[in-house]
């Protein structure tokens, strides 16, 4: 078996685990927007080159901050996958705060596949009395070439920080 680099794929599971701690501003309404990553140093583990600046299919991100694409996971191979997440929100504006938070995990959220935007796991919350900490995880067929991402909105009556974001992918053998 084959990497998605030419290079033997290893043994076991295969772990692609992302982490943001630069706040996100994300607008009010019905449209998700893809939660973005850093690179490199920036994030927690990428042992098996699922989330790297230079995509699989020859794009380039240049800035992770601006760019949808340093959301994407790129799958290292076929198999089951299992998507965690972690989503810390700010507290909601004083006057028209958020009534619901919304999150997802998405198959190909930018349209860059045949089959595109296959959501799954979503999610509408209410706000808690405390902080607006999440942790979700659900289980889904992976496939090298299909990249995945985390999706959230809200419906404040303004933009609202992301506060902070975790996203892993965990890929086992499926026979």
């Amino acid at each position: 078996m084959t990497g998605t680099n030419g290079s033997a794929a290893a043994p076991g599971v295969q772990v692609c685990s992302l982490k943001v701690d630069t706040p996100q501003l994300i607008a009010p309404g019905t449209t998700y927007r893809v939660v973005r990553f850093p690179f490199g140093a920036g994030e927690s583990t990428d042992r098996f080159e699922m989330h790297q600046t230079l995509q699989p299919d020859g794009y380039v991100v240049t800035n992770w901050a601006t760019d949808d694409r340093s959301g994407l996971i790129w799958p290292s191979r076929a198999g089951w996958g299992h998507l965690y997440a972690m989503i810390q929100w700010e507290a909601a504006s004083a006057v028209g705060g958020y009534t619901e938070l919304r999150d997802q995990y998405v198959r190909d959220p930018l349209g860059l596949t045949p089959n595109p935007g296959d959501t799954t796991a979503t999610e509408h919350r209410t706000p808690t009395p405390g902080g607006q900490y999440y942790v979700k995880n659900h289980g889904i067929f992976v496939a090298p070439g299909t990249p995945v991402a985390l999706r959230v909105t809200h419906n404040d009556a303004n933009p609202r920080l992301l506060a902070l974001a975790e996203f892993k992918l965990v890929i086992h053998h499926a026979a």
